[in-house]
Protein backbone atom coordinates (compact mmCIF):
# COMPACT_ATOMS: atom_id res chain seq x y z
CA UNK A 1 0.00 0.00 0.00
CA UNK A 2 2.28 2.55 -1.31
CA UNK A 3 0.66 5.71 -0.28
CA UNK A 4 0.88 8.91 2.18
CA UNK A 5 -1.29 10.81 3.63
CA UNK A 6 -0.57 13.87 5.62
CA UNK A 7 -1.61 17.09 7.15
CA UNK A 8 1.40 18.54 7.00
CA UNK A 9 1.70 21.41 4.10
CA UNK A 10 5.53 21.69 2.67
CA UNK A 11 6.34 24.96 0.37
CA UNK A 12 5.82 23.21 -3.67
CA UNK A 13 6.36 19.72 -3.16
CA UNK A 14 5.31 19.36 -7.08
CA UNK A 15 6.90 21.93 -9.28
CA UNK A 16 4.98 22.40 -12.94
CA UNK A 17 7.03 23.89 -15.68
CA UNK A 18 7.71 24.36 -19.02
CA UNK A 19 6.32 26.60 -22.37
CA UNK A 20 4.98 26.19 -25.62
CA UNK A 21 4.13 22.32 -26.21
CA UNK A 22 6.60 20.38 -23.07
CA UNK A 23 5.35 20.70 -19.71
CA UNK A 24 7.58 19.08 -17.04
CA UNK A 25 6.13 17.79 -13.16
CA UNK A 26 8.73 17.71 -11.00
CA UNK A 27 8.72 16.02 -7.52
CA UNK A 28 9.78 18.41 -5.36
CA UNK A 29 10.89 17.03 -2.01
CA UNK A 30 14.64 15.67 -1.83
CA UNK A 31 15.10 15.81 1.77
CA UNK A 32 12.06 13.47 1.84
CA UNK A 33 13.08 10.78 -1.25
CA UNK A 34 9.94 12.85 -2.37
CA UNK A 35 7.35 10.40 -1.12
CA UNK A 36 4.04 11.14 -2.18
CA UNK A 37 1.47 12.73 0.02
CA UNK A 38 -2.26 14.15 -0.48
CA UNK A 39 -1.33 17.54 -1.46
CA UNK A 40 1.07 16.09 -4.04
CA UNK A 41 -1.08 13.61 -5.83
CA UNK A 42 -3.99 16.17 -5.59
CA UNK A 43 -2.18 18.57 -7.65
CA UNK A 44 -0.85 16.73 -10.11
CA UNK A 45 -4.13 15.27 -11.10
CA UNK A 46 -5.40 18.79 -11.72
CA UNK A 47 -2.68 19.75 -14.07
CA UNK A 48 -1.83 16.36 -15.70
CA UNK A 49 -6.17 16.73 -16.47
CA UNK A 50 -5.98 20.17 -17.80
CA UNK A 51 -2.00 19.20 -19.79
CA UNK A 52 -4.27 16.51 -21.67
CA UNK A 53 -6.92 18.90 -22.57
CA UNK A 54 -4.48 21.67 -23.87
CA UNK A 55 -4.21 21.23 -27.54
CA UNK A 56 -1.00 22.74 -27.52
CA UNK A 57 0.68 20.92 -25.12
CA UNK A 58 1.90 17.74 -26.56
CA UNK A 59 4.56 16.00 -24.46
CA UNK A 60 4.96 15.70 -20.24
CA UNK A 61 7.91 14.74 -18.47
CA UNK A 62 7.83 13.51 -15.01
CA UNK A 63 11.25 13.83 -12.80
CA UNK A 64 12.59 14.38 -9.61
CA UNK A 65 14.60 16.90 -7.86
CA UNK A 66 17.48 15.20 -5.51
CA UNK A 67 18.62 11.38 -5.18
CA UNK A 68 15.72 9.92 -5.57
CA UNK A 69 12.44 10.11 -8.84
CA UNK A 70 10.19 8.97 -5.92
CA UNK A 71 10.74 6.43 -2.82
CA UNK A 72 7.13 5.78 -2.47
CA UNK A 73 4.57 6.69 -0.24
CA UNK A 74 4.35 8.85 3.19
CA UNK A 75 3.81 5.44 4.95
CA UNK A 76 4.23 6.98 8.13
CA UNK A 77 1.77 10.12 7.61
CA UNK A 78 -0.62 7.47 6.54
CA UNK A 79 -0.40 5.58 9.82
CA UNK A 80 -0.41 8.98 11.92
CA UNK A 81 -3.46 9.46 9.95
CA UNK A 82 -5.16 6.58 10.66
CA UNK A 83 -4.35 6.87 14.63
CA UNK A 84 -5.21 10.49 14.70
CA UNK A 85 -8.71 10.55 12.74
CA UNK A 86 -10.21 7.67 11.00
CA UNK A 87 -8.83 5.12 8.69
CA UNK A 88 -11.00 6.30 5.66
CA UNK A 89 -9.21 9.33 5.51
CA UNK A 90 -6.25 7.65 4.35
CA UNK A 91 -8.36 5.88 1.52
CA UNK A 92 -9.53 8.92 0.40
CA UNK A 93 -5.99 9.95 -0.55
CA UNK A 94 -5.23 5.88 -1.94
CA UNK A 95 -8.34 6.73 -4.41
CA UNK A 96 -6.54 9.44 -5.63
CA UNK A 97 -3.23 8.41 -6.32
CA UNK A 98 -4.77 5.16 -8.23
CA UNK A 99 -6.82 7.34 -10.42
CA UNK A 100 -3.72 9.15 -10.84
CA UNK A 101 -2.10 6.23 -11.73
CA UNK A 102 -4.49 5.18 -14.33
CA UNK A 103 -5.04 8.81 -16.10
CA UNK A 104 -1.10 8.16 -17.03
CA UNK A 105 -1.77 5.05 -18.08
CA UNK A 106 -4.41 5.89 -20.50
CA UNK A 107 -3.13 9.65 -21.21
CA UNK A 108 -3.76 10.73 -24.66
CA UNK A 109 -0.18 12.05 -25.04
CA UNK A 110 3.36 11.06 -24.89
CA UNK A 111 4.81 10.90 -21.47
CA UNK A 112 8.10 10.52 -20.31
CA UNK A 113 9.77 9.92 -16.86
CA UNK A 114 13.47 10.46 -15.79
CA UNK A 115 14.33 8.21 -13.34
CA UNK A 116 18.21 9.25 -11.99
CA UNK A 117 17.18 7.53 -8.81
CA UNK A 118 15.33 5.58 -6.03
CA UNK A 119 11.91 4.56 -7.10
CA UNK A 120 9.97 2.18 -4.98
CA UNK A 121 6.11 1.83 -4.20
CA UNK A 122 4.20 4.23 -5.31
CA UNK A 123 6.64 6.23 -7.19
CA UNK A 124 6.71 2.63 -9.42
CA UNK A 125 3.20 3.32 -9.71
CA UNK A 126 3.69 6.54 -11.64
CA UNK A 127 6.74 6.11 -13.59
CA UNK A 128 6.12 1.92 -15.28
CA UNK A 129 2.56 3.67 -16.26
CA UNK A 130 4.46 5.92 -18.91
CA UNK A 131 5.12 5.34 -22.54
CA UNK A 132 8.88 6.54 -21.96
CA UNK A 133 10.45 5.08 -18.95
CA UNK A 134 14.23 6.42 -19.12
CA UNK A 135 16.75 5.00 -16.66
CA UNK A 136 20.16 6.10 -15.61
CA UNK A 137 22.99 3.96 -13.47
CA UNK A 138 21.71 5.99 -10.50
CA UNK A 139 18.30 3.70 -10.92
CA UNK A 140 17.26 1.76 -8.20
CA UNK A 141 14.19 -0.09 -8.25
CA UNK A 142 12.63 -1.75 -5.51
CA UNK A 143 8.68 -2.78 -4.57
CA UNK A 144 9.67 -3.70 -0.93
CA UNK A 145 6.05 -3.24 0.81
CA UNK A 146 6.03 -7.25 1.91
CA UNK A 147 8.88 -6.12 4.58
CA UNK A 148 6.78 -4.24 6.64
CA UNK A 149 3.07 -5.97 6.22
CA UNK A 150 2.32 -4.52 3.55
CA UNK A 151 1.96 -5.46 -0.19
CA UNK A 152 3.54 -4.08 -3.94
CA UNK A 153 0.62 -2.20 -5.42
CA UNK A 154 -0.03 1.14 -7.37
CA UNK A 155 -0.86 -1.30 -10.19
CA UNK A 156 2.46 -3.36 -9.38
CA UNK A 157 0.67 -6.60 -9.91
CA UNK A 158 -0.32 -5.66 -13.43
CA UNK A 159 3.13 -4.48 -14.93
CA UNK A 160 5.38 -6.95 -12.85
CA UNK A 161 3.01 -9.67 -13.97
CA UNK A 162 3.56 -8.40 -17.48
CA UNK A 163 7.69 -8.80 -16.97
CA UNK A 164 9.32 -11.75 -18.85
CA UNK A 165 8.32 -15.19 -16.41
CA UNK A 166 8.05 -15.29 -13.54
CA UNK A 167 10.55 -12.12 -12.96
CA UNK A 168 7.84 -10.40 -11.45
CA UNK A 169 6.82 -12.64 -9.03
CA UNK A 170 10.84 -12.51 -7.98
CA UNK A 171 10.43 -8.54 -7.74
CA UNK A 172 7.53 -8.43 -5.75
CA UNK A 173 8.06 -11.67 -2.91
CA UNK A 174 11.04 -10.74 -2.10
CA UNK A 175 11.45 -7.26 -2.63
CA UNK A 176 14.83 -7.31 -4.69
CA UNK A 177 16.58 -3.98 -5.95
CA UNK A 178 17.16 -3.65 -9.52
CA UNK A 179 20.00 -1.64 -10.75
CA UNK A 180 19.19 1.09 -13.90
CA UNK A 181 20.46 -1.26 -16.44
CA UNK A 182 18.58 -4.10 -14.54
CA UNK A 183 15.98 -2.13 -15.24
CA UNK A 184 16.38 -2.18 -18.81
CA UNK A 185 17.56 -5.90 -19.10
CA UNK A 186 13.96 -7.19 -17.68
CA UNK A 187 11.77 -4.55 -19.57
CA UNK A 188 10.87 -2.89 -16.54
CA UNK A 189 12.53 0.52 -18.25
CA UNK A 190 12.51 1.30 -22.27
CA UNK A 191 15.62 2.81 -22.54
CA UNK A 192 19.02 3.47 -20.39
CA UNK A 193 20.70 6.80 -20.69
CA UNK A 194 24.02 7.57 -18.75
CA UNK A 195 23.25 10.94 -15.97
CA UNK A 196 26.01 12.86 -17.48
CA UNK A 197 23.35 12.67 -21.29
CA UNK A 198 20.17 12.73 -19.27
CA UNK A 199 20.23 17.17 -18.82
CA UNK A 200 20.97 16.93 -22.49
CA UNK A 201 18.17 14.49 -23.69
CA UNK A 202 15.81 16.40 -21.65
CA UNK A 203 16.75 19.50 -22.82
CA UNK A 204 16.26 18.37 -26.29
CA UNK A 205 13.04 17.36 -25.53
CA UNK A 206 11.89 20.68 -24.08
CA UNK A 207 13.24 21.93 -27.71
CA UNK A 208 10.68 19.42 -29.32
CA UNK A 209 7.91 22.00 -30.50
CA UNK A 210 5.09 20.66 -32.05
CA UNK A 211 6.42 17.42 -33.69
CA UNK A 212 5.53 15.13 -31.38
CA UNK A 213 6.56 11.95 -33.50
CA UNK A 214 10.76 12.68 -33.11
CA UNK A 215 10.39 11.87 -29.29
CA UNK A 216 11.40 8.52 -29.77
CA UNK A 217 14.36 9.49 -32.31
CA UNK A 218 15.29 12.34 -29.66
CA UNK A 219 15.76 9.08 -26.88
CA UNK A 220 17.28 6.82 -29.25
CA UNK A 221 19.92 9.32 -29.42
CA UNK A 222 20.78 9.74 -26.05
CA UNK A 223 20.45 5.92 -25.36
CA UNK A 224 22.80 2.69 -24.42
CA UNK A 225 23.03 -0.96 -24.17
CA UNK A 226 24.03 -1.25 -20.08
CA UNK A 227 26.66 -4.08 -18.86
CA UNK A 228 24.93 -6.73 -16.43
CA UNK A 229 26.85 -8.01 -13.89
CA UNK A 230 27.11 -12.03 -14.06
CA UNK A 231 25.32 -11.94 -10.77
CA UNK A 232 22.80 -10.34 -11.58
CA UNK A 233 19.63 -12.13 -10.95
CA UNK A 234 18.78 -10.89 -14.84
CA UNK A 235 21.18 -13.42 -15.91
CA UNK A 236 19.10 -16.57 -14.07
CA UNK A 237 15.79 -15.66 -15.70
CA UNK A 238 15.67 -20.03 -15.85
CA UNK A 239 16.22 -20.57 -12.48
CA UNK A 240 14.30 -18.15 -11.39
CA UNK A 241 11.47 -19.46 -13.75
CA UNK A 242 11.84 -22.77 -11.79
CA UNK A 243 11.35 -21.54 -8.56
CA UNK A 244 9.13 -18.81 -8.45
CA UNK A 245 6.75 -20.80 -10.99
CA UNK A 246 5.62 -22.52 -7.69
CA UNK A 247 2.04 -22.58 -6.66
CA UNK A 248 2.17 -21.24 -2.95
CA UNK A 249 4.73 -19.00 -1.36
CA UNK A 250 5.93 -22.02 0.82
CA UNK A 251 7.19 -23.71 -2.65
CA UNK A 252 8.61 -20.75 -3.84
CA UNK A 253 10.92 -20.90 -1.01
CA UNK A 254 11.67 -24.79 -0.35
CA UNK A 255 12.53 -24.41 -4.78
CA UNK A 256 15.35 -21.52 -3.58
CA UNK A 257 16.53 -23.71 -0.73
CA UNK A 258 16.92 -26.87 -2.98
CA UNK A 259 18.99 -24.48 -5.40
CA UNK A 260 20.98 -22.74 -2.51
CA UNK A 261 24.92 -23.67 -2.81
CA UNK A 262 24.00 -26.07 -5.53
CA UNK A 263 27.51 -27.32 -6.12
CA UNK A 264 29.26 -25.45 -3.57
CA UNK A 265 28.80 -22.39 -4.75
CA UNK A 266 26.77 -19.47 -3.20
CA UNK A 267 24.77 -17.67 -5.03
CA UNK A 268 24.00 -14.15 -3.74
CA UNK A 269 20.44 -13.37 -5.16
CA UNK A 270 19.18 -16.55 -4.48
CA UNK A 271 20.57 -16.07 -0.42
CA UNK A 272 19.07 -12.56 -0.40
CA UNK A 273 15.87 -14.23 -1.83
CA UNK A 274 15.70 -16.77 1.16
CA UNK A 275 16.49 -14.11 3.72
CA UNK A 276 13.42 -11.64 2.18
CA UNK A 277 11.19 -14.24 2.50
CA UNK A 278 11.76 -15.38 5.94
CA UNK A 279 11.69 -11.74 7.39
CA UNK A 280 8.49 -10.32 5.66
CA UNK A 281 5.16 -10.64 6.36
CA UNK A 282 3.72 -13.87 5.68
CA UNK A 283 0.13 -13.23 5.34
CA UNK A 284 1.60 -9.90 2.44
CA UNK A 285 3.18 -12.91 0.56
CA UNK A 286 0.38 -15.14 0.19
CA UNK A 287 -1.42 -11.96 -1.17
CA UNK A 288 0.59 -10.69 -3.44
CA UNK A 289 1.26 -14.11 -4.62
CA UNK A 290 -2.61 -14.14 -5.29
CA UNK A 291 -3.11 -11.22 -6.73
CA UNK A 292 0.00 -11.19 -9.37
CA UNK A 293 -1.35 -14.64 -10.55
CA UNK A 294 -4.76 -13.06 -10.73
CA UNK A 295 -3.53 -10.07 -12.57
CA UNK A 296 -1.99 -11.98 -15.15
CA UNK A 297 -4.89 -12.34 -17.24
CA UNK A 298 -6.59 -8.93 -16.09
CA UNK A 299 -7.02 -5.43 -16.96
CA UNK A 300 -5.06 -2.85 -15.10
CA UNK A 301 -8.80 -0.64 -14.01
CA UNK A 302 -9.31 -3.91 -12.28
CA UNK A 303 -5.97 -4.75 -10.73
CA UNK A 304 -6.21 -1.28 -9.33
CA UNK A 305 -9.82 -1.45 -8.30
CA UNK A 306 -8.44 -4.73 -6.33
CA UNK A 307 -5.64 -2.97 -4.71
CA UNK A 308 -7.66 -0.27 -3.14
CA UNK A 309 -9.75 -3.14 -1.81
CA UNK A 310 -7.55 -5.10 -0.12
CA UNK A 311 -5.12 -1.87 1.07
CA UNK A 312 -8.68 -0.47 2.62
CA UNK A 313 -8.82 -4.21 4.39
CA UNK A 314 -5.66 -3.81 5.55
CA UNK A 315 -5.47 0.42 6.80
CA UNK A 316 -9.08 -0.66 8.29
CA UNK A 317 -7.37 -3.06 11.01
CA UNK A 318 -10.44 -5.55 11.15
CA UNK A 319 -8.70 -8.32 9.48
CA UNK A 320 -5.16 -8.00 11.12
CA UNK A 321 -3.16 -5.43 12.30
CA UNK A 322 -0.20 -6.55 10.16
CA UNK A 323 0.11 -2.91 8.59
CA UNK A 324 0.66 -1.42 11.84
CA UNK A 325 3.04 -3.97 13.13
CA UNK A 326 5.33 -3.77 10.26
CA UNK A 327 5.29 0.37 10.06
CA UNK A 328 5.68 0.24 14.22
CA UNK A 329 8.97 -2.06 13.66
CA UNK A 330 10.63 -0.46 10.69
CA UNK A 331 9.27 2.90 10.98
CA UNK A 332 8.49 4.24 14.16
CA UNK A 333 10.21 1.96 17.09
CA UNK A 334 12.88 0.54 14.35
CA UNK A 335 14.00 -2.31 16.40
CA UNK A 336 13.33 -4.06 12.99
CA UNK A 337 11.70 -7.15 14.41
CA UNK A 338 7.81 -7.29 13.30
CA UNK A 339 5.73 -9.34 15.32
CA UNK A 340 3.88 -11.40 12.87
CA UNK A 341 0.67 -12.74 13.02
CA UNK A 342 0.30 -15.06 11.64
CA UNK A 343 4.26 -15.16 12.22
CA UNK A 344 4.48 -18.82 9.36
CA UNK A 345 3.73 -18.65 6.23
CA UNK A 346 2.21 -22.24 6.70
CA UNK A 347 -0.51 -20.60 9.52
CA UNK A 348 -2.07 -18.39 6.88
CA UNK A 349 -4.97 -20.08 5.74
CA UNK A 350 -6.40 -19.75 2.14
CA UNK A 351 -9.58 -18.43 3.88
CA UNK A 352 -7.21 -15.42 5.77
CA UNK A 353 -5.77 -14.22 2.12
CA UNK A 354 -9.58 -14.39 0.55
CA UNK A 355 -10.81 -12.02 3.06
CA UNK A 356 -8.81 -9.12 1.74
CA UNK A 357 -10.06 -9.81 -1.46
CA UNK A 358 -13.57 -8.87 -0.56
CA UNK A 359 -14.58 -5.37 -0.12
CA UNK A 360 -15.27 -3.59 3.13
CA UNK A 361 -18.92 -3.19 4.19
CA UNK A 362 -18.53 -0.08 5.21
CA UNK A 363 -20.22 3.18 4.57
CA UNK A 364 -17.06 4.90 4.87
CA UNK A 365 -15.36 3.03 2.07
CA UNK A 366 -16.48 4.44 -1.29
CA UNK A 367 -15.73 1.98 -4.62
CA UNK A 368 -13.01 3.23 -6.77
CA UNK A 369 -14.36 5.09 -9.77
CA UNK A 370 -12.01 5.22 -12.74
CA UNK A 371 -12.51 7.31 -15.49
CA UNK A 372 -12.85 5.17 -18.76
CA UNK A 373 -10.60 5.85 -21.86
CA UNK A 374 -10.55 4.85 -25.41
CA UNK A 375 -7.52 6.88 -26.76
CA UNK A 376 -4.97 4.58 -25.34
CA UNK A 377 -4.11 1.43 -24.69
CA UNK A 378 -3.74 0.21 -20.93
CA UNK A 379 -0.74 -2.27 -22.03
CA UNK A 380 2.57 -2.10 -20.58
CA UNK A 381 4.98 -1.98 -23.32
CA UNK A 382 8.27 -4.47 -22.24
CA UNK A 383 11.51 -3.25 -23.19
CA UNK A 384 11.05 -0.51 -25.50
CA UNK A 385 8.09 1.86 -25.82
CA UNK A 386 5.80 1.92 -29.10
CA UNK A 387 7.24 4.71 -31.00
Amino acid sequence: MAMGFSMEKEPNPVLFEGKNSVRKVILNKPRKLNVLNHEMVTAMLKNLGEYEKDPNIKLIILKGNGKAFCAGGDVRGIIQTAIAGHWSYTTIFYGKQLKLDYLIATYKKPMVSLINGVVMGGGAGLSMHMTFRIVTEKAVFAMPEAAIGLFPDTGASYFLSRLPGYFGDYLGLTGARLTGGEMFACGLATHFVTSKDLPLLENELEKLGSNASSIGEIVKKYSHQPCINEDSPCTSMELIDKCFSKNTVEEVLQALLNEKDVNGVPNKWIDNAINSIKQACPLSLKIFLRLIRECRMQTLDQCLIRDYIISGNMVSGRIGTSFYEGARAMLFDKDMKPRWEPSKLELVSKEMVDQYFIKLDDEDFKHLQLATTTTRSQEFTIGHAKL
